[in-house]
């Protein structure tokens, strides 16, 4: 299987249409569109790490949730940290694939696992007037905030959660990542409480004041979980024709 190929068919399962107007993912840069896919390396980030990382162990395609360039480079020089990762990428021979809102509004991708993570139940897609199924909202068989803190703990593993509790909690919004702005559409579509990476602390704390609970368990532990979604369905795509899958360590610090 050829990167193109392998980039074509995971555009099937997750279409263009699923980002957000503003986002930029896809086949973020690729030395050659026919070279084969052999070894496949999942990742959050496309980090200089973990592009190292990939360079050292033989990996041909970087599969990450995170772009590799969200904002349009207006040069190629290596003088900007953008830059310099796409060059390091095209000079090991590297092709790096970046699947961002359309794995957030896509059926099984970041919100979806993070539903399931959080054990919710009668799951139902939202969004705002731009991306209509980023998020999903679930109900969940735990009321007390206390409860369901820690659940979330326990499910993605972060440390701490900030949280703004006002109400018992039932049901539930799930947006990984940077999901602050869609609190009004999660209260708008029914739910009571949003678990989310990132939101302002002002606009978390007016919204736990008006009556809509907000869980903040951190960007990267939202979102870290469909490292392994991807890595099966990198598995799937390739099949026999891929020597070896393996998933970057969790952090390249």
């Amino acid at each position: 299987m050829t990167v193109i190929e392998f980039y074509t068919r995971l555009a099937e399962l997750y279409p263009t249409s699923l980002s957000s107007s503003w986002d930029n993912d896809g086949l973020m840069c690729c030395p050659d569109l026919d070279a084969p896919v052999k070894r496949v390396l999942v990742a959050l980030d496309a980090t200089d790490a973990a592009l190292s990382y990939a360079e050292s162990e033989g990996f041909d395609l970087v599969l990450t949730h995170h772009p590799l360039i969200f904002k349009g480079l207006r040069a190629l020089n290596g003088l900007d940290l953008v830059g310099r990762r796409v060059i390091k990428a095209m000079k090991a021979g590297i092709s790096v694939i970046s699947l961002h809102t359309r794995l957030d509004a896509g059926e099984g991708g970041v919100n979806d696992t993070l539903a399931a993570l959080l054990g919710l139940s009668d799951i139902e897609s939202f969004g705002d007037d731009d991306n209509p199924t980023l998020g999903r909202i679930g109900t969940t068989d735990l009321s007390d905030a206390g409860d369901f803190a820690n659940r979330i703990k326990e499910a993605t593993g972060v440390p701490t959660v900030t949280a703004y509790v006002s109400r018992p909690v039932c049901r539930v919004a799930v947006v990984g990542g940077g999901g602050g702005d869609l609190i009004g559409d999660a209260r708008r579509a029914g739910a009571d409480t949003i678990v989310t990476g990132e939101s302002g602390y002002n606009k978390s704390l007016d919204a736990g004041e008006d009556g809509m609970n907000v869980f903040i368990a951190g960007h990267y532990y939202t979102e870290a979980p469909v490292m392994k979604i991807l890595e099966d369905l990198a598995k799937s795509i390739a099949g026999a024709e891929t020597e070896l899958y393996t998933k970057a360590p969790e952090l390249f610090f």
